[in-house]
């Protein structure tokens, strides 16, 4: 394939992908906001409102940054391994892999068209956030940069799942026995500096730290860890991350029996 056929075919992905979860946006794009909507009444308004500031801002204008971050984190992961299970279960990945389409484009596109569902997701809970509070945005492109990143990380991570899952519940465990825990200690609903040395120090293991401080750094220019480091390990997660899936398609791994 020459560069204006590989491109056609990684448009046509993109837009395969983007056209299938809009098709069905209120299984895909409303049930999120509901949830957020949710958390920024229960923990923003009722309990926030008793917990006073962190970090001397005020609890819900604190939160807002790590439930658009959990937001994206979910749904571009849950978007890739979803779609690119479904095609693998009707075979039809296979009929992608035989035709002259090369493997890190069917890899790009499912992930790219992921991390478009997290980004969309992210800017409904964003304008979802602005009935509650008014943030301003203190850098706007670290906040752009490490949204659109942390989207693509998780994509590919989905695509991981997908490739190693053999059935339909399989795609489910990583969510519910790794990805929420992790967020929730994530940072999200609190900062690092109010728990005792060690589980500082347990805490700094889990990647999505990183994640949500950097985008809170972002919005609002605070963070438990330098942003830089969080930025440069993000990036590196992402090239490790899409080598791997690239690896893992070119033999043929969870496809071919």
């Amino acid at each position: 394939m020459n560069a204006w056929q590989t491109w056609i075919a990684l448009w046509t992905l993109v837009t395969k992908e983007v056209r299938r979860y809009m098709r069905i946006w209120p299984q895909t794009l409303l049930p999120p906001s509901i949830t957020m909507t949710m958390y920024f009444i229960i923990f923003g308004n009722l309990i926030g409102s008793r917990i006073g500031p962190m970090d001397d801002i005020p609890y819900i204008d604190y939160i807002v940054p790590g439930l658009i971050m959990m937001a994206v984190i979910t749904n571009s992961y849950s978007n890739v391994a979803s779609s690119f299970f479904s095609n693998k279960f009707q075979r039809s990945v296979e009929e992608m892999m035989v035709s002259p389409m090369p493997n890190w484009v069917i890899l790009a596109g499912f992930v790219v068209g992921g991390a478009s569902r997290g980004l969309a997701v992210g800017l409904i809970v964003t304008v979802v956030s602005m009935f509650f509070t008014d943030l301003s945005i203190h850098h706007p492109w670290v906040t752009i940069g490490v949204v659109i990143m942390t989207a693509l990380l998780f994509s590919i991570g989905g695509f991981i799942n997908a490739l190693v899952a053999h059935k339909f519940d399989d795609i489910s465990i990583v969510p519910i026995f790794v990805l929420t825990p992790l967020t929730y200690l994530g940072g999200v609903f609190y900062s690092i500096n109010m728990l005792p040395n060690f589980w500082q120090g347990v805490s700094m293991v889990n990647p999505i730290l990183y994640m949500v401080n950097a985008f809170r750094y972002g919005i609002l220019g605070v963070s438990d860890i330098p942003v830089g480091g969080a930025l440069v390990a993000i990036a590196v997660f992402i090239v490790v991350f899409f080598a791997l899936g690239l690896w893992m398609l070119d033999r043929g791994k969870g496809i071919r029996s």
